[in-house]
């Protein structure tokens, strides 16, 4: 597909390539299978949960999925800090990646406003892991956020 999906906006695509990247990302985390290919697997799913991108939406995905999976020992110092109480290995694999490519696209996508950015986390958290881990998720954000905009790392 080269041009937009019938009916998407850009946001509604940049939403649907989170939603591959974090799903590519779980499946190389437990499932072994290559980030690049994880991404193809779950945009063209046979079944309901398949989610197909445009060029630039699969783009962004594999920017996000990439970034984060081949990130993530810098991305976990950033956020252990702030996971009170938990060590990230004992956090649901889910809510890790979650933190990881949220974390991960406030310091790669500056045009991406940061609050978009936890919105989107939280609505990933609630649609795929609960209640519980959404203020989780809230929590460790927002003060990975705090000390990023401190740092001068991102601009809110």
């Amino acid at each position: 597909m080269t041009d937009a999906l019938p009916g998407a906006s850009r946001w509604d695509e940049r939403h649907r390539a989170r939603e591959v990247a974090l799903r590519a990302v779980y499946q190389a985390s437990v499932g072994g299978v290559a980030v690049r290919e994880a991404i193809a697997l779950v945009e063209l799913s046979g079944d309901d949960d398949g989610v197909p991108l445009d060029d630039a939406g699969r783009t962004f995905a594999l920017r996000l999925a990439d970034g984060a999976w081949a990130a993530r020992d810098t991305l976990d110092a950033l956020i252990a800090p702030h996971s009170v109480n938990w060590r990230l290995e004992r956090l649901a694999t889910i809510d890790r990646l979650l933190l990881r490519q949220a974390v991960h696209e406030w310091l790669t996508e500056p045009a991406t406003p940061p609050r978009v950015v936890l919105s989107e986390a939280l609505e990933l958290a609630r649609r795929y892991s609960g209640d519980e881990a959404v203020r989780f998720v809230n929590g460790v954000l927002d003060a990975v956020f705090r000390q990023l905009k401190q740092e001068g790392r991102i601009i809110d």
